[in-house]
């Protein structure tokens, strides 16, 4: 049997919380979370899965089916419901897409772009007090943090304060994070006129909680490289990826 990622304790609670969300309780569901846990981890093929999790088909169809039907999304929201979200941090990375993530142009979205780094996919990321996530947004890589930054302050929750690097140096973001009655901790740039004599240096130091948030997801080699094609594979593997890191919480 190859290594598994939930213990018997993180299984039973995991259960419950699909069984909300209309997944049950069939006699292989569990070989079924755990390989396509074991994909997300490995970044291999579907059809290189272990014969010990079952028929690859399977698998990849059960994880198609919650892509399309937006199972693992409402599974990361129940299990990121209580959030500490005094303090918001958010950031983005490039994910490189791989050659396997390339071929026959669809007509389905799939978020690759050229950028300084080749064919890329970037995360948005928000994360709460705790370095945990909360949501996140995925685009193609030549799309800058600040044209991204609005959609992802639509979905955040009121903070006391949101907290992010100069790339988010913007009027038109810090009016938001205000509207939302949010303290934007952003430093300006070196040419600002303004200058940073009202920022938060203290509170800035923690905006390391985003960048080990990235961290602890590239851990999992199907998002440090990107092999799926479509948009909502990846968006759902990153959906799970959250939530591995929130069943220590639960």
């Amino acid at each position: 049997m190859p290594r598994t990622m939930l213990k018997d304790e993180q299984w039973m609670k995991l259960k419950a919380i699909l069984l909300q969300i209309g997944i049950y309780l069939k006699p292989k569901l569990r070989l079924t979370v755990e390989g396509i846990i074991f994909r997300l981890r490995t970044g291999c093929p579907w059809r290189d899965l272990p014969a010990a999790f079952g028929d690859w088909r399977s698998i990849y169809s059960r994880f198609k089916s919650w892509c399309i039907t937006g199972k693992l999304q409402q599974l990361f929201a129940l299990m990121s419901k209580d959030t500490d979200t005094e303090w918001e941090f958010i950031d983005g990375s490039y994910i490189k897409a791989h050659q396997h993530s390339s071929g026959a142009a669809t007509q389905d979205s799939e978020g690759i772009g050229i950028s300084r780094a080749g064919r890329t996919t970037k995360i948005h990321l928000a994360v709460d007090s705790y370095g945990l996530p909360i949501q996140f947004i995925v685009t193609s890589g030549e799309v800058h943090d600040c044209k991204a930054a609005p959609d992802l302050l639509a979905m955040l929750p009121p903070s006391m304060a949101v907290i992010a690097d100069k790339g988010y140096d913007s009027e038109e973001i810090r009016n938001l994070i205000e509207e939302k009655g949010s303290v934007a901790v952003i430093p300006r740039k070196s040419n600002s006129v303004k200058g940073n004599a009202n920022m938060d240096w203290a509170l800035y130091k923690y905006r390391h909680l985003v960048e080990n948030a990235f961290a602890r997801l590239k851990h999992f080699r199907a998002i440090a490289t990107r092999y799926d094609k479509l948009k909502s594979h990846f968006e759902g593997l990153l959906y799970l990826a959250c939530c591995m890191m929130w069943i220590k919480m639960i």
